[in-house]
């Protein structure tokens, strides 16, 4: 096998499809896939809807970037149509040009548009799913194309085994796979570079990632607020930016945490406060995956984390290297386990020495050996397919 994948891959030319670089966990993942690969002497093409003004993931240099410049071109009925058409059209000439031999949708709309415009070619397509589906926002438009585009697709693949069974009961016919995301030893930086503030001998527990209220910040607070008194010397940083931040720091205000629940804003340096934390939390309501989880465990912190449908609970041993919080979204629950591991120096200090272990359970080179096993798998279909 692997004889064979080292002989098939040695020209091979992998298009990645996504709608922007422009934040956000799939987009991460496809900066460093296409890395990887461009490393490894592929021959990468990342193709987005919007240019690259606003890229927080910087590509490498050998990754060739297209722009299908019709982000901005949407709406409902005819003209929601007419646009997606043009897309797909657009799509489809840069795959001719381009001949690759696999096509990557990165999340639903792109994954769609993947198969649609590839639909004839000689070119396997790899749809992926980066959020759980029923956490989705999406028209039944989108919906009824991803059932309808999905089994078309040569492999399906999904962060986790949760969201790998939602598909496989929605959406029959979809031939799945489930790849997690890697976790990247020692983090990378970029900008911006924003160093924590000084500790003072005061310790910390730390969120991270956009503030919107799916992440449920505003619940992490209240039950930050049931404990803080218990524990003076503890301080909350939620690290990120979003359309919730007026109403985030309204409540922190109103709950008298104003100098003790900071909002630092987004930072490139993430891997800095981890390190200057003590406990990790995550309280998402949904979540695909977590690439946070993964990197705080991987800096060697405890975690507490709600047990989403997907997610958490296929990174977090439970009593190992962290806690997962029942029910999901539940204040008195999440203010329990803070309790706890505020309390408890010993305990929180020895599932923080085997969280560290996500270095290896999600590196990128297991990963990594699973993508190739569904490029291997998906150009087999691809080609059985054609004959």
């Amino acid at each position: 096998m692997a004889n064979r994948s080292q002989e098939r891959d040695v020209s091979l030319r992998v298009m990645i499809v996504i709608h922007s670089l422009r934040g956000g966990g799939a987009e991460r993942v496809a900066a460093d896939l296409s890395r990887h690969w461009a490393d490894a002497g592929r021959t990468v093409m990342v193709v987005t809807q919007t240019d690259d003004h606003g890229d927080v993931y910087p590509l490498h240099p050998d990754v060739q970037r297209e722009t299908l410049t019709l982000a901005g071109v949407t709406g409902g009925g005819w003209r929601g149509i007419t646009a997606n058409f043009k897309r797909v059209r657009a799509l489809r000439r840069l795959m001719v040009s381009f001949k690759p031999d696999v096509v990557l949708g990165m999340m639903t709309t792109a994954s769609v548009l993947s198969v649609l415009a590839a639909r004839g070619l000689p070119c396997a397509v790899v749809a992926t799913e980066h959020t759980h589906p029923p956490s989705q926002r999406i028209s039944g438009m989108w919906r009824r194309l991803r059932r309808w585009t999905y089994p078309r697709a040569d492999r399906v693949v999904a962060l986790t085994s949760g969201t790998a069974r939602w598909l496989d009961k929605h959406v029959p016919g979809a031939h799945l796979d489930v790849i997690p995301n890697p976790v990247h030893w020692p983090l990378a930086q970029s900008e911006p570079h924003v160093p924590p503030p000084p500790r003072n001998g005061r310790r910390r527990a730390l969120a991270v990632g956009r503030l919107h209220p799916d992440k449920g910040f505003e619940t992490l607070v209240t039950a930050f607020n049931r404990v803080a008194a218990a524990h003076p010397e503890w301080d909350l940083i939620i690290l990120g930016e979003g359309a919730e931040r007026a109403r985030l720091t309204a409540h922190i205000a109103a709950a008298g945490l104003s100098e003790r629940v900071l909002l630092p804003g987004r930072v490139g340096n993430v891997g800095d406060w981890y390190g200057a934390a003590d406990l990790y939390v995550l309280s998402s309501r949904f979540e695909g995956l977590s690439n946070t989880l993964l990197e705080s465990m991987a800096s060697g912190l405890a975690a507490a984390a709600f047990d989403c449908d997907t997610g958490p609970r296929e990174i977090v041993r439970e009593g190992v290297d962290g806690v997962l919080v029942r029910p999901n979204g539940d204040v008195n629950a999440m203010a329990q386990a803070l309790d706890a591991l505020m309390a408890d120096d010993a305990h929180r200090e020895a599932l923080g020495a085997r969280a560290i272990e996500v270095r290896e359970r999600f590196s990128p080179e297991h990963v990594l050996s699973r993508w190739q096993k569904v490029f291997d798998d998906a150009r087999d279909q691809a080609a059985s397919r054609a004959s």
